[in-house]
């Protein structure tokens, strides 16, 4: 093989792998509350009682929330952020 079509046969596969690669890495992402296993959330929680990810203490807290594909939340049947808070206020009152 010479040296040029080495150069260009390996241009083309780091270009493919660029194509491939750009829809994973632009998905947009939104938090999804309710769904996080315990020990598996992304980040602080609602009430305020931890601000780490990983803290979790329950399955499917709606204080809880992990990062999901822009869209999916629903379909998880997780909740929003404002719907979360409007139904750990239901809880309280």
């Amino acid at each position: 093989m010479t040296q040029r079509a080495l150069i260009a046969a390996a241009a083309a596969s780091l270009l493919s792998t660029l194509i491939v690669a750009t829809p994973a890495m632009a998905q947009e992402k939104e938090k999804c509350y309710g769904i996080a296993a315990a020990g598996q959330n992304d980040c602080a929680n609602l009430s305020g009682t931890h601000s780490c990810a990983g803290q979790s203490k329950v399955n499917a807290d709606i204080n809880e929330w992990k990062y999901v594909a822009k869209g999916t939340c629903a379909s998880l049947k997780g909740l929003t952020a404002e719907q979360a808070k409007a139904k750990a206020a239901q809880k309280k009152g």
